[in-house]
């Protein structure tokens, strides 16, 4: 897994780095048992101080996707799907959806970016019905 960040950007490292490790579960390039790097390992490596990498790992434990202990570090979770995410999810996508249409992207070209990333991942899609 490679991982990228930009000092640059207004996206706190913290979050590019939990973002990117979302994407690499989602892509299958994290599966479920997968060791991520200690955070004095992956923060030297950035040149970035340990409590960004470590706050990156605690929202990612705090999400269930991954598991913290002092003898295997940092672990990929299997995936569940709770109730409380997908009400959660529902909002944040309902904003940025809210983003796109006020940005003036049609309906079409919203699903089209969504079915794209979603088979970017790998996903299947149900069948749509006529």
């Amino acid at each position: 897994m490679i991982l990228n960040v930009d000092l640059a950007s207004d996206i706190p490292i913290y979050q590019q780095l939990r973002d990117q490790i979302v994407e690499a579960i989602a892509d299958g390039v994290l599966v479920e048992g997968s060791s991520l790097p200690a955070t004095r390992t992956l923060a030297a490596d950035f040149g970035i101080n340990f409590h960004t990498v470590n706050k990156a790992y605690d929202l990612l434990r705090q999400q269930g996707l991954i598991q913290l202990n002092r003898k295997t570090g940092a672990v990929v979770t299997p995936a569940v799907a709770d109730p409380p995410f997908g009400a959660e999810w529902t909002a944040r996508a309902r904003t940025l959806l809210a983003d796109a249409v006020a940005r003036g992207l049609s309906a079409d070209e919203v699903l089209e970016s969504c079915r794209s990333i979603l088979d970017s991942f790998g996903t299947t899609q149900p069948e749509e019905t006529p």
